[in-house]
Parts: C-alpha cells; structure tokens; sequence
C-alpha cells in the first residue's frame, strides 16, 4: 500500500484545485456579467430618489395640494381613457399630482385642482424613465427581463462564491478582515474581500430581492406553498356602460379599509363592470400598496381585501419589492439602499484592479 497516497498533502490538491476553479469563475463573471450587474445597480442607486429628483427637475409638480378630486378623475378617464390610460396614483403628500400610467410605458402628471397636463415623460425623453427601463429589463421588454434574471443568479453565485474563497481558517477572522493600504496588489484584494463580507447582507438583501421580482411567480408559489398564503381573485361583475359616480367610488373605497390610503385607481374598459383601487393598509410596506377595493359601477363594495391579513409566505412575496427599493424603515434605509447599489461597481473596480496589478507581476 502507497502510504503516500493518504498524506494530509495529497489531500489537499482536490481542495486547491477547486479553489482555482472558483477563483477563475468569480475573476471572469466579474469581469463580464459583473459589469452589467454594477452598472444596473448604479442605476437602482439613483432610482431610490426618483421621486426627489423628478420633483427636482419639475418643481411645478410639488407645488399642489394633495386632493383627489371624483370630478377631476372622471375627466382625466374620459379624455385620456381612450389613449391607452390604465391606471393612476392618487396625488399624496410625496407626489400631490395624478400620476398616469399609460399602455405604451410612458405617464402623464395632471393638476389635482383642475386635470390640467403638467408633464409628459416616456423611456425616450426623460433620463429617470430611462434609467428605470435599464434597471428593470435592460431596455429590453421581457426578453431583457429574463435575461437581467440570468444575470442576477448569476451574481448571486459570485458573491457565494467570493465568501467562500474568503472563508478563513480558525483563529484568522480579523486578519482577514483587515485593509491594507499596500502593496497595490494587496490593497485592492482586501479591500475587494473585505468590503463584500462586511457588507454581506447588504448584497444579498439587493440580489436576492431582485432576482425574486424577476422570477416573482416561481418565489412566490415556493413560499405560498410552505409558509401559506394564496392570491385573492378579484370578483367577476357583469359587463355594464353605466356612468361611475368617481366622487362616490373614491369616498366608499377609503372606508371600505379602515385607516388605509388610497393609492391607484385601475381605469375599467367601457364596457367592465367592475372597479378597482389599490391601497396602502396601515403598516403596509409595499409604497402603493398590495390591498385591494372592487366596487360595482353604482359604487358598492364587493370585495375589500387587507394585505396585511395574508399569511407569511404570501408577505414574504411581497415584500421583496419594497425590500428592494428601500422603502422600509425610513430615510435612513432609503440611503443605505442607496448605498447598496454603489458597492457592485466598486467591487468590480477593486477586483479588476486587483488582477491587473498581479497580472503585471507576472
């Protein structure tokens, strides 16, 4: 027998050869699916203020109370309903206008006052809407979109694969955690490592809230499915023209849910009998809200549903959007979720300067 064959030595080769497999997967995906991911999440970090921005660039937008008008709505359905408007937000304290949604991805802002036409923004004119469609689908529809899934798993991967390439032996967690300031080839490995553990959560809080909205259905059934919760059909209402009375509809749908906001109002086909509104219940994360109102064209109720009473695993669904946009815990998480979208680019930046410093030494 080949004593030899079982030395601690021989051993390790599996281990060191594995290592400098994931070493060249996570120097490679860096350098190419990594550069799309930091610079999709360069564009979330300034998507977390596009609302302070577009007020910014637009100041004729803030400068309204935040009165939603039943007769101001009924005129903006009639006029722009046949252009393809869909839906509207509701003027409120942080956007006091009617934001609409139209179908071809463009909106539209109308004065709460009067419906007068303040703004027209789409993808092709407006840098905020453009940074959006990058953000969400990489200007590319629903193809972008799953491709930006791909993407997402795979720098999830990547960042897996760099804590485990970091992981240190027994004893060794604070030298591995320090910074050093040279030599440049040392420099920019710590401060690549150290900078992606230490701010581990942070990472994984972004990626993996991202990758959930891409592949919301297939996060969502696994969740349902084993921590409960289902999705809440709306009521099917018989096909009708009748005029809605919008003064009425909005007044019975903010009672409908004690303490809720009222936050989107859907715009009914001619011909569609049913109402629906969305709401913001109270301690509800999502910023529009996942609670729903539908009413009949006369103005009743017929279905009233809190989010908040959801089981966990649909909660958990759905809290991946507003985990994501960092529009829990308050101004404080709004920057750190601004913050978060930084740290791609600057472990690309570090990780790229990193292999170029040791490839010169070569």
């Amino acid at each position: 027998m080949d004593m030899a064959a079982t030395t601690p030595a021989t051993k390790a080769v599996p281990k060191r050869r594995l290592r400098a497999v994931l070493s060249w997967l996570h120097l490679w995906t860096g350098l190419t699916a990594g550069l799309v991911f930091a610079l999709a999440s360069l564009a979330g970090t300034v998507l977390v203020f596009h609302v302070d921005l577009l007020k910014l660039q637009h100041p004729q937008l803030a400068q309204h109370a935040p009165v939603a008008d039943g007769r101001v709505l009924a005129q903006l359905i009639e006029r722009w309903g046949p252009d393809g408007m869909r839906s509207l937000d509701v003027p409120r304290d942080e956007l006091p206008v009617w934001q609409a949604y139209f179908e071809d991805g463009h909106r539209q802002y109308f004065a709460p006052e009067d419906g007068a036409l303040l703004l027209y923004r789409s993808q092709h004119d407006d840098v905020l809407l453009w940074l959006h469609e990058w953000h969400v689908d990489l200007l590319g529809g629903k193809t972008g979109r799953e491709v930006w899934g791909v993407i997402g798993c795979i720098s999830l991967a990547m960042i897996l694969i760099g804590l485990y390439l970091w992981w240190p032996k027994r004893g060794r967690l604070i030298a591995q955690l320090k910074m050093h300031a040279g030599p440049p080839v040392r420099r920019w490995l710590t401060w690549h490592r150290s900078t992606g553990v230490i701010l581990l959560p942070l990472l994984l809080l972004a990626t993996v809230t991202g990758v959930g909205m891409v592949y919301s259905k297939a996060f969502q059934k696994a969740l349902t499915a084993t921590l409960g919760g289902k999705n809440v059909k709306a009521p099917e209402l018989p096909a009708s023209e009748a005029a809605i009375d919008w003064t009425t509809a909005i007044a019975n749908a903010r009672v409908a849910i004690p303490d809720a906001r009222l936050a989107r109002v859907s715009v009914p086909d001619a011909s569609e009998g049913a109402v629906s509104f969305r709401l913001q219940a109270k301690d509800e994360w999502h910023p529009v809200g996942r609670s729903t109102v539908v009413m009949s064209r006369d103005g009743r109720v017929v279905q009233a549903f809190d989010a908040t009473t959801h089981k966990l695993g649909m909660r958990m669904s759905q809290a991946f959007y507003p985990l994501h946009v960092g529009a829990v815990g308050g101004t404080a998480m709004k920057w750190i979720t601004a913050f978060t979208g930084l740290l791609p680019m600057f472990l690309l930046v570090t990780g790229f300067l990193f292999w170029r410093r040791r490839r010169g030494k070569r």
